[in-house]
């Protein structure tokens, strides 16, 4: 088998050559240029971009720093938590009165949908060992309409004293009461600090 020579014309030969010298100075550009001296001076720019953000993020918030601090010693006055705690210093009474305040919010949805009811109600013990505040919490059984009862909740947590649904169990009310649901649920509330334990 013979090959044959392939002749270019000088236009041809000339283009080729053009091509090969342009191949050869990207390759050496990414050889001995980029990888050296570019892509780390890119990678710091990345880097300083991201500091600038950075930066920007912890100057708006020193810049918030004298707004923070007059609302922390809003807080600290006392003016802000007014009326958050339960009003009672005696864990016994906050029981009572934080029975009486479900029930009120109980009576109030009575009349809504299918109505609601509290037939069960009682004070819980609390183990405030290692708590900062001291915490006063009832056990309650509300038998209630789906809206109602949501209703109730809405208000248990809404409004002063500050109250807290701790746990609420869900089932279906006995038949005699179809469409209503019971909710067992655990309602609690906190005494001012310094209360008597």
């Amino acid at each position: 088998m013979r090959l044959e020579h392939i002749t270019m014309s000088p236009l041809q030969s000339r283009a080729a050559a053009i091509v090969l010298a342009l191949l050869a100075l990207v390759l050496g550009y990414f050889l001995l240029l980029h990888w050296w001296f570019v892509a780390p001076l890119l990678d710091v720019d990345a880097q300083m971009r991201d500091l600038q953000q950075l930066h920007a993020r912890y100057a708006a918030a020193i810049a918030e720093r004298p707004l923070l601090e007059k609302r922390v010693a809003q807080l600290q006055q006392g003016g802000a938590t007014a009326g958050a705690f339960l009003p009672e210093t005696d864990p016994s009474a906050a029981a009572a009165d934080l029975i009486q305040r479900a029930t009120d919010i109980v009576n109030a949805h009575a009349a809504e949908g299918s109505g609601c009811s509290m037939p069960q109600k009682m004070p819980v013990e609390q183990d405030n060992t290692g708590e900062p505040f001291r915490r006063v919490s009832v056990s309650i059984t509300l038998e209630c309409g789906s809206q109602p009862l949501a209703s109730v909740l809405y208000d248990f947590e809404r409004g002063l004293p500050y109250l807290f649904v701790d746990s609420v169990r869900l089932a279906r009310a006995p038949a005699v009461t179809s469409g209503r649901l019971e909710a067992q649920l655990t309602l609690s509330g906190y005494l001012r600090p310094g209360a008597a334990p």
